[in-house]
């Protein structure tokens, strides 16, 4: 086995799984706050990927000035998502919440597919190109950088959710929203905090995944490993998300190179299906016990 190729791949894997960490690290932070699944997580990402393309790319705006502006964009969507389409479902069959979320995700693919077209597309670089080497494993610069990036907004997300007031707020409301209705919180607001939140993160993700690989409007189907990570890792669980993300990142990697990439998919559904018989909750889930 030539362990120095096994090692690069691997390295390629857990960059990957850093982005998929951060995206899971979003959707958690809205299951947690609302207990709504968001199955459109992976079209807000291609919508933010859009946004930059079209600041950066069509208006030929500088990439510092086009980044900012864009996460700015997908975050809002986000609240413009919860505001308008979940607030009033809140209350409702989880399922009808559920499927809200599908429409939304088929909505943004139409909308996508209008302004932009169904074709694929390149984003300007901005990233640094310069090769990169652990020892000597190369590195492929661009998905160095997003993971580097990926762990920094990881950082200031855990730093700001437990140091911060807003922070508080949020793991209150998520651990008894009756109690923090009872202590003062808006909780209303705090829903719709979690889902800007979890859109941020969707939004850098995605412009990050676009620029290493591409955009079209059938980007979003990434948000199926993201499901899988949250659900192997425990739809509650913040600690869940960031582990999952970096081994179902380097488990997809590993598996498509050496069994091929139509095999990817296969083996990670075939894995989260072994570990679901053994942990129904997930890994690092909370185990619910209902009075009959």
């Amino acid at each position: 086995m030539d362990w120095l190729f096994f090692g690069e791949v691997s390295l390629a894997g857990l960059a990957t799984g850093g982005l998929y960490a951060l995206i899971a690290l979003g959707f958690v932070i809205i299951y947690k706050a609302t207990r709504v699944i968001n199955f459109a997580v992976g079209e807000m990402m291609m919508i933010s990927a859009y946004l930059f393309l079209t600041f950066a790319g069509l208006l030929d705006w500088p990439w510092y000035v086009s980044l900012p502006l864009a996460v700015i964009g997908g975050s809002l969507l986000g609240g413009v998502i919860e505001r308008v389409a979940i607030r009033p479902m809140l209350g409702e069959n989880p399922i009808s919440v559920v499927m809200v979320t599908i429409g939304i995700a088929s909505v943004l693919i139409g909308l996508a597919e209008m302004l932009w077209t169904a074709d694929p597309q390149l984003l300007p670089d901005f990233l640094p190109g310069e090769p990169l080497f652990i020892g000597e494993m190369y590195v492929a610069p661009k998905s160095a950088w997003a993971f580097i990036i990926a762990a920094c907004v990881i950082a200031i997300y855990l730093l700001y959710f437990r140091f911060s007031r807003g922070g508080v707020a949020l793991r209150a409301t998520a651990s008894d929203q009756a109690a923090a209705y009872s202590m003062g919180i808006a909780v209303p607001k705090v829903f719709s905090a979690a889902w800007i939140a979890g859109a941020f993160a969707a939004a850098i993700s995605g412009i990050l995944v676009a620029a290493s690989g591409g955009l079209s409007p059938q980007m979003g189907v990434v948000g199926l490993s993201i499901l899988v990570i949250v659900i192997l890792g425990g739809l509650d669980s913040i600690l869940g998300a960031l582990i999952g993300g970096l081994f179902v990142g380097w488990f997809e990697t590993i598996a498509g190179t050496y069994l091929g990439g139509e095999y990817r998919q296969l083996a990670t559904f075939s894995l989260l299906a072994l570990i679901l018989i053994a942990r129904p909750y997930g890994l690092f889930g909370t185990r619910e016990i209902e009075r009959l």
